[in-house]
């Protein structure tokens, strides 16, 4: 198993450690903190997972070491450290449930699609900008939001100030923007993807 692989085998084995993390007490040990404890890790952690994406496939590309395997583990360990992030902050009361749901959905059409064009000998549906625009936004909007201990949009109502004013703003338009990134995105995964469905509805015919 080469570098790369691992790397993404990695990222999936931190997130069951992020999940626990939480629940280990280590809350007790350092009361004083703005920031709980626990959270600071969880940050820690995800931070780390999130340059492992970036850092794997870097190294594929640059050592040729890009396999089966890297291409189909690296978008669903990706999906599981997005996901896993955000249903921990619906936990906390701190993100509205409706956020991982939008982007679950979407993951649901993009992976249907992706199978459509492998069984179209190995055809790819291009990421779109607003694809790009929605990976950069949500990594960046859920670093904020792991050390944001107040909840989305909490700005709106004026019950905080000074730094976590700026963090709870930052973490909110962000996420925003990944939100509507991720439903732009999906929509061009339908548009891009009518095609792959009329050739496969095409050579279902022939056979």
């Amino acid at each position: 198993m080469n570098l790369p692989n691992k790397l993404t085998i990695f990222r999936i084995i931190l997130v069951p450690i992020m999940i626990i993390i939480p629940f280990l007490g280590l809350d007790n040990i350092y009361s004083d903190s703005i920031i709980p404890l626990s959270w600071i890790f969880v940050e820690i952690i995800f931070i780390v997972a999130s340059i492992t994406d970036k850092l794997d496939g870097y190294i594929a590309r640059s050592r040729n070491q890009i396999t089966t395997f890297g291409k189909f583990l690296d978008p669903i360990a990706d999906k599981i450290l997005v996901l896993a992030a955000m249903i921990m902050l619906v936990e906390a009361d701190r993100l509205p449930a409706w956020i991982p749901i939008v982007v679950l959905f979407r993951e649901f059409i993009v992976s249907g699609y992706r199978l459509i064009a492998v069984e179209n000998d190995g055809k790819v549906i291009p990421a779109s900008i607003w694809g790009k625009l929605k990976t950069v936004t949500q990594m960046c909007a859920l670093i904020l939001a792991l050390v944001d201990m107040n909840a989305f949009g909490e700005f709106l109502r004026g019950n905080i100030e000074g730094v976590a004013l700026v963090i709870n703003v930052g973490s909110t338009l962000l996420m925003s923007i990944s939100v509507i990134a991720t439903i732009f995105s999906g929509f061009d995964y339908l548009k891009n993807g009518k095609e792959l469905l009329h050739e496969g509805e095409h050579r279902k015919m022939l056979k």
